[in-house]
């Protein structure tokens, strides 16, 4: 069969572009999967007592764009959800992003309060305040509660997820998670935060489910690219991988997670804990509070930061230090000399996307470059 595209990769970008394709240009496409299932790192699944997880860690769609939002809409309904996440601090839950709420968790009352005061006079309500920056600060009680919060919040964390230091990645990392001054317990304030009522597997099916999409799955592309006939080539997958790593590899963080059913309804409090400094595992995910499940029993998730090694686990994160990103822009190099090929997504475009930003991404692709040729 001939093809107008192949589109290498079944996650976000892959199957956007791939609907994008088949039903507003009528043209074919086949999707080649090097995994045994579609939804990229969003997929999820039943697993052997029937609870709905997520296979490669929690995923809570948000977004504050509503073109994406009507867009993946036509695809699921939704369960409304807002994300809250605890982190255990000294023995104590305590909310983070750090807030109001977490001063006057860890401080006694008039110390809390004297700390609130400044931060607002110094910086205002509602102001989100990358720990990097706070720490900068030259009033000696905020400096001592800004080394506080990383010593306790994001030091351990970042050693673990990351394998180094927060000040040794770019400043966009740990401005992920920024110290909010306000007492609003959400981990994001977007305007459209939910989870796909049936799961993200369906949503990406029905994404997909259309004449002219083929799909292969358990394919590495370069197996079978040279026996296929088609126009153009569109790959999600990692750059370097595209090049057969000719300038060195770029480097990426993975997980190892450990799946455990328990047999009570509830596990802790809230669909993910997080675990800065006690522990080998950064977080705990319990998924029935995403999903709103009713179950008797309780999946949880131990998570487990590793180094990436091609060919034995799963490129998750890029990771953002100078010299990586001018690796990339060597790769980017090449690709932008590459003719009918289109790179696009986390891995290609090497940046730490979230969901919303690959949907919006692959939608710009498409509008901007593939339905105007």
């Amino acid at each position: 069969m001939k093809y107008d595209f192949v589109i290498v990769g079944a996650g976000y970008s892959g199957c956007v572009l791939a609907e994008r394709i088949a039903t507003q240009l009528n043209k074919k496409c086949l999707i080649v999967e090097k995994r045994n299932h579609i939804g990229g790192n969003c997929y999820d699944y039943f697993d052997d007592n029937g609870v709905l997880v997520h296979k490669y860690g929690p995923h809570i769609f948000h977004t504050q764009m509503k073109k994406v939002w009507d867009y993946l809409s036509q695809f699921t309904d939704w369960i409304p959800y807002e994300h809250k996440v605890k982190a255990v601090i000294d023995g104590t839950e305590v909310t983070v992003p750090f807030n109001f709420n977490s001063i006057h968790t860890v401080y006694n009352k008039d110390k809390a309060q004297k700390l609130e005061d400044l931060l607002l006079e110094t910086y205002g309500s509602g102001v989100k305040i990358p720990i990097l920056k706070l720490r900068e600060t030259s009033n000696e009680d905020l400096k001592e509660l800004a080394e506080y919060i990383y010593e306790k919040v994001f030091l351990g964390y970042n050693l673990k997820q990351w394998g180094m230091k927060p000040e040794e990645l770019d400043p966009s990392v740990s401005g992920r998670v920024p110290v909010f001054l306000s007492r609003d317990d959400r981990y994001f304030q977007d305007t459209y935060q939910a989870i796909p009522k049936f799961g993200y597997t369906k949503m990406f099916q029905k994404m997909i489910n259309n004449k002219n999409i083929n799909l292969l799955l358990q394919t590495d592309y370069k197996d079978v690219l040279d026996d296929l006939d088609y126009e153009k080539l569109i790959y999600t997958g990692h750059i370097d991988y595209y090049f057969d790593f000719k300038l060195g590899r770029l480097p990426y963080r993975t997980l190892n997670f450990d799946m455990q059913t328990v047999n009570k309804e509830y596990f802790q409090s809230g669909a993910q804990i997080n675990y800065p400094n006690d522990h080998k595992y950064t977080r705990i995910t319990e998924f029935k509070h995403l999903t709103k499940q009713k179950h008797s029993k309780t999946t949880i998730a131990y998570e487990y930061p590793e180094e990436y090694e091609f060919g034995k686990n799963d490129p998750y994160y890029p990771i953002p230090k100078k010299e990586n990103l001018e690796l990339f822009e060597k790769y980017k190099e090449l690709a932008d000399k590459e003719k009918n090929v289109y790179f696009v997504g986390r891995l290609a475009d090497y940046k730490y996307y979230n969901m919303d930003q690959t949907v919006g991404v692959a939608l710009q692709l498409f509008e901007k470059r593939i339905a105007k040729r």
